[in-house]
């Protein structure tokens, strides 16, 4: 299984039979569409990719906030000749119909719902959503035929019951750490690591916007302070993750 990060919690997902797009945010729209200049969220690096270049087998979205459903994304793609299937809950469908995107390109989903993408089994996690402006907030679990199982936690906040993760076993989480914004912080990060039990955890979430971010180093002295600090790999945009490394 290759991880490709693409910054924010935007990944591409590689088994070896298909390639999926989770949240890519590949433009600078949510400065360029700033209704405000209160939280600074002009990017801190270039695209990584073009988004009219990106080639996937599908696209899946955990929420529909701009950062994770970008419609100038979405847009370049489609005219590209990029299709669908894009995964996603019933909000983030709603605005997907909005872009032009045709039903039967969309896969509607949530917690606990199972598509197949080729070799990989994509299941909808429970999440807690930030506010009122999307309450179908969701993770993912992608479970890839005789390899590896990932966990997506997508933008969530703490909870106990995320623990029911750890009955799937992932062998890679990946967590958001940005504690702004009802998400999970490192301390709380390293609390659901703690209960989940990956054999590795990947941050994310912390390094594209000035206003919304941090040292990752925090999150692995958490996991140090629950004994997990050897758990801890940090990715590096546009350089591939291969589990197992």
């Amino acid at each position: 299984m290759g991880l490709w990060w693409l910054g924010q919690a935007g990944f591409i997902l590689k088994s070896p039979r298909v390639t999926i797009a989770i949240d890519p945010y590949l433009t600078n729209s949510c400065h360029e569409n700033a209704v405000s200049s209160a939280v600074n969220v002009d990017r801190l690096f270039p695209v990584p990719i073009a988004p009219s270049r990106l080639q996937v087998d599908a696209i899946a979205f955990t929420h529909s906030h701009q950062d994770h459903c970008d419609p100038q994304t979405i847009a370049a793609y489609r005219s590209a000749g990029g299709k669908g299937p894009f995964v996603a809950t019933g909000e983030t469908m709603d605005k997907l119909a909005a872009m032009g995107v045709p039903n039967s390109e969309i896969l509607l989903t949530w917690p606990n719902k199972e598509h197949r993408i080729g070799d990989v089994r994509l299941k909808a996690t429970f999440a807690i959503p930030y506010g009122g402006d999307d309450l179908t907030h969701i993770g993912y679990l992608a479970f890839i035929d005789e390899g590896p199982t990932v966990y997506f936690t997508g933008d969530t906040d703490y909870h106990d019951l995320l623990g029911y993760i750890g009955d799937y076993a992932p062998d890679v989480m990946v967590t958001v750490i940005n504690g702004a914004f009802h998400n999970l912080g490192p301390n709380e990060a390293a609390k659901l690591t703690a209960k989940i039990n990956p054999k590795v955890v990947i941050p994310c979430h912390y390094d594209l916007f000035i206003d919304n971010s941090l040292d990752p180093r925090l999150f692995r002295s958490c996991l140090h302070a629950v004994g997990l600090a050897d758990r801890y790999r940090v990715l590096e945009h546009e350089r591939t993750f291969i589990f197992p490394d």
